[in-house]
């Protein structure tokens, strides 16, 4: 069973991103506060759930959580800086968009750049140990997922409804038959 939040007595966001392993869209990234006195044991690592278990998730976050925000880096941004930083630029995004500040914060993983004055804690598959961050990984998800469905409708030759952008044998087929598009990270083996 997941844990609620790290700290007690703090307003504690969690975040996550989705996309880092994709070689075509943004890297997507969520950050959530949660009332301390919340729990679903539902909310699991958002790779865990079902698109559908996700989807009826999310909204159930959306509508308890104090606040939350997601945030989105583009492939070209993180062909410039690199897809760790994409990451953590993401991550700063989404806590700037954030309704109401938190006093700390978790992340998944184990890289994160200070933000602002507020105490973080890195955690090594957060998404499996705590609600918060477990919460911003289906926030995250679900919107990276919508995301890159809408953008298959006009690249439909890449799958991205199904892949979602991720280095598929048939997403791979298709930059060799294809070419690359104005989505796809340059930087990336992308063959």
């Amino acid at each position: 069973m997941l844990k609620k939040q790290f700290q007690k007595n703090l307003i504690e966001a969690g975040c996550d991103e989705v996309g880092r392993g994709c070689i075509a869209g943004p890297v997507v990234a969520a950050a959530v506060i949660l009332p301390t006195e919340y729990f679903n044991n539902s909310i699991i690592d958002s790779k865990k759930l079902s698109p559908k278990k996700r989807e009826k998730l999310g909204k159930e976050i959306i509508g308890n959580a104090i606040a939350w925000s997601v945030s989105e880096v583009s492939n070209n941004t993180i062909d410039k800086i690199n897809i760790l930083n994409g990451s953590i630029l993401a991550m700063h995004r989404a806590l700037d968009k954030l309704k109401v500040r938190p006093e700390f914060i978790i992340v998944d993983g184990n890289k994160f750049k200070p933000y602002k004055n507020v105490k973080h804690e890195c955690i090594i598959k957060g998404d499996n140990k705590f609600q918060n961050i477990a919460a911003a990984s289906i926030i995250a998800k679900n919107y990276r997922d919508d995301l890159m469905k809408n953008l298959s409708q006009k690249f439909d030759k890449y799958s991205w409804e199904s892949n979602f952008g991720y280095p598929t044998k048939k997403h791979r087929n298709s930059i060799k038959k294809h070419g690359v598009t104005e989505y796809h990270r340059k930087s990336f083996k992308l063959l």
